[in-house]
């Protein structure tokens, strides 16, 4: 049976925030930023399945590397559901095509790829991202995606996710967004597990929108033990019911067959520690299948 991509019933053990395609090798100056090796993914994402995950979100979008039809190969062969994205990321990942349009113009791009599908392959973005910020917050061009993906998310209730550059930026982030009638309840302010301040989060928090621990294994950014930690306390808060998870794999040295720690970590290792930290699977079970599920799906 032919897989689907975007398909959001039924989306099981979600992980938030991947890449299948992925390409930033050009702008990094480094092969290792491009996941051009298909077969290893698949491998990947068999392993993932196995574990337990169901779905990912791709959110690798227009100027990243965005391949539908390597997307839906690989979703085929490794039978976890895919949900593709679209949008534009930030600077210095824009095409030429972001500077040169207007605000409505992008807004449109965006509204035809969820409504009518991406380029002529008729499969239809499930989420708006990852649109981002950089260290310094918005740039231009950067301010101009946020509101154009407001206006797509207002004409189609569609999911938006973003990029924090190091967690930073946030608030910013969700403030421009809800001000712009993005409804929060289907906004995730992303990579928050990076910038590890329990006061930031709980302002973002309380602005109404997920967060996401979605750089799970970067450990050279920030050990997964304090991420343990913070979702403890975020979890004994009550915030449980507007955390995802993901890890953000982004290079081939992050998969399994490059030496890396692969997909399957973070049911393999990171839950674990989860679990020795006092959060329960209940909790584990809300922030990989009811967030997702009810983000995706509550009107």
């Amino acid at each position: 049976m032919k897989t689907v991509l975007g398909k959001t019933d039924n989306l099981g053990r979600t992980l938030m925030h991947e890449h299948l395609t992925i390409n930033l090798s050009k702008e990094k100056d480094d092969a290792d930023a491009n996941l051009n090796d298909d077969e290893a993914m698949i491998e990947e994402l068999k392993a993932l399945k196995a574990a337990g995950v169901d779905t990912i979100c791709d959110v690798t979008n227009v100027g990243m590397g965005r391949d539908v039809s390597r997307m839906t190969m690989i979703a085929e062969k490794s039978g976890v559901n895919v949900l593709p994205s679209t949008g534009f990321y930030k600077e210095p990942y824009f095409p030429e095509f972001v500077c040169k349009s207007t605000e409505k113009e992008l807004a449109r791009f965006m509204v035809k790829e969820i409504v009518e599908g991406i380029g002529g392959s008729g499969i239809k973005a499930a989420i708006i991202g990852e649109i981002g910020t950089g260290q310094h917050g918005f740039a231009d061009e950067e301010k101009k995606v946020f509101l154009a993906a407001a206006r797509a998310h207002a004409e189609t209730g569609t999911p938006i996710t973003t990029h924090t550059t190091l967690g930073k930026h946030g608030l910013e982030q969700v403030e421009l967004l809800k001000n712009s009638g993005v409804d929060t309840e289907k906004l995730v302010i992303g990579h928050l597990d990076l910038n590890p301040d329990m006061d930031y989060y709980l302002k973002i928090l309380d602005k109404g929108c997920y967060i996401g621990f979605d750089t799970i294994g970067k450990n050279k950014y920030q050990p997964d033990s304090i991420r343990a930690d913070c979702l403890f306390q975020l979890v004994k808060r009550g915030y449980g019911n507007r955390i995802v998870l993901s890890l953000d794999i982004t290079r081939k040295s992050h998969l399994k067959k490059y030496g890396g720690y692969g997909h399957s970590y973070i049911v393999e290792s990171f839950i674990p520690m989860l679990l020795d930290k006092g959060i329960s699977q209940k909790d584990i079970d809300m922030m990989l299948i009811e967030n997702p599920k009810r983000l995706f799906n509550s009107k």
